[in-house]
């Protein structure tokens, strides 16, 4: 239907509350995108390399668990970290196996590995959706997108983040230069920037307007997801804003009771300080009679 404007589309997830808000908000504004992504394309597989916290894969397992369908998602990362990111503590997988585990455990699977070892698990043609977001330097980002290219079906589309991020090492932007010239292609500018690529044969119906629309249409839909996007951050900070108030409400309350513990022992002490200086009075009027 590429002549619908797409925010007409009938794709209620797109206004789901994320399960899983963490500290690390860099993905959050392309969360209702990727619930869109998933009711539109239906794939029947997806998979992510680098998940880090969790907060994008999380979001494409939730759209699956939504929309009923039958996919099956994995997501790869060796949960070290990178030089970019800086190395993870083991609290970073356990706490998202605990979360991950007792909601999508039945379709999706966490893979602990390089992604090039991870290659193999997987047939040629036979991932739908594929989302790019390991280490972001210009060499390492191509060399995961060529190693992973022929994994890609019929109806693929690569996602890569950061594409609106130029400091420092990144390149995701130069590389993104490269290949939206050779693919249909979006780009979304928001949350440091995610480029989408079609290089399937069978464009679900409803993504056309990504990548075959007007101007205007393309600049309706990046406003139209950012703003919706911008919603979900602001969500983010807000809740880590009240979880710092908590603690520091739990710290004050804590410091309230040690001064107040403090007091007590003062007034202890002064009172056994007023018993020893009324014993002293005493014994010096025994002396002095």
């Amino acid at each position: 239907m590429a002549s619908r404007n797409l925010i007409d589309f009938p794709y209620d997830q797109v206004f789901a509350k994320p399960w899983r808000l963490t500290d690390i908000r860099s993905w959050h504004g392309h969360i209702p995108f990727a619930f869109f992504l998933v009711q539109a394309v239906k794939p029947e597989m997806f998979v992510e390399l680098g998940v880090h916290k969790g907060d994008s894969y999380c979001a494409f397992c939730q759209a699956v668990r939504d929309s009923s369908i039958k996919c099956k998602c994995y997501g790869i990362d060796t949960w070290k970290g990178d030089r970019q990111s800086g190395l993870y503590d083991e609290e970073i997988i356990r706490d998202l196996k605990q979360f991950h585990d007792t909601r999508f455990s039945d379709f999706s699977t966490l893979i602990r590995s390089t992604f090039d070892d991870a290659l193999f698990r997987f047939d040629d043609a036979s991932i739908d959706i594929l989302h790019i977001d390991g280490l972001h330097e210009y060499h390492a980002v191509k060399h995961d997108f060529e190693s992973w290219l022929p994994k890609i079906s019929h109806r693929g589309i690569i996602l890569l983040h950061d594409t609106n991020e130029r400091q420092g090492d990144f390149g995701v932007w130069k590389l993104w230069e490269e290949l939206s010239g050779s693919y249909d292609s979006f780009e979304f500018f928001h949350s440091h920037g995610l480029g989408v690529l079609f290089l399937g044969v069978e464009m679900p119906e409803d993504l056309a307007p990504l990548f075959m629309g007007s101007s205007r249409d393309r600049d309706m839909i990046r406003n139209f997801f950012s703003g919706l996007g911008n919603n979900i951050f602001l969500k983010g900070r807000i809740d880590e804003l009240n979880n710092k108030i908590a603690r520091l409400t739990e710290t004050i309350k804590l410091h309230q009771s040690m001064i107040e513990n403090r007091d007590r022992q003062i007034d202890k002490l002064m009172a056994r300080i007023g018993e020893l200086e009324k014993s002293q009075e005493a014994l010096y009027r025994e002396e002095d009679g």
